[in-house]
């Protein structure tokens, strides 16, 4: 199987490594590099659990090949929890009990961050529309929406 050389941006670290041309990024993430928060779902991009940021967007890592990333900066749950960037809204996740299983938790946690960096203050509508695309079989949404929810609020308040 042919391979190839691909350089990019990991969660802040300069990453080289060999791939397969055919090798999804989620794979890639979790099989090569040992970062497991990006799960595996649908393998169809339909259910947001590989969610990632390649050069600050939201992707589905199932959908985005490893060698699409070469020249990125990628960031996976791993790495935007290290940051802290999103400790405010785990706490909430973790204190309305937004979790319950925790499969989508990776990926829900990477779409919230992205609909919070947003200048505006969402409705509970604007929420659930914006994760939409990310599915949870355990909470019926509620909680999560409710977390999110709570996070806009203690950042505006300045609590946050």
């Amino acid at each position: 199987m042919p391979t190839t050389d691909i350089t990019f941006t990991l969660n802040g670290e300069a990453v080289t490594e060999t791939v397969e041309p055919r090798t999804h990024l989620a794979d890639f993430l979790r099989d090569q590099l040992g970062l497991t928060g990006t799960h595996i779902g649908c393998e169809h991009g339909v259910c947001g659990a590989c969610t990632v940021r390649v050069d600050g967007e939201i992707v589905r890592a199932c959908l985005t090949l490893a060698v699409q990333v070469d020249g990125c900066k990628v960031e996976t749950i791993e790495g935007v929890s290290d940051t802290g960037e999103i400790a405010d809204l785990q706490l909430a996740f973790r204190e309305r009990n937004a979790l319950q299983c925790g499969y989508c938790s990776p990926g829900m946690l990477i779409a919230s961050a992205e609909l919070l960096k947003r200048e505006t203050v969402p409705t509970r509508d604007e929420i659930r529309y914006h994760l939409s695309g990310n599915y949870c079989r355990c909470t019926g949404y509620h909680a999560i929406v409710d977390a999110v929810e709570a996070t806009v609020k203690a950042r505006r308040s300045g609590r946050a």
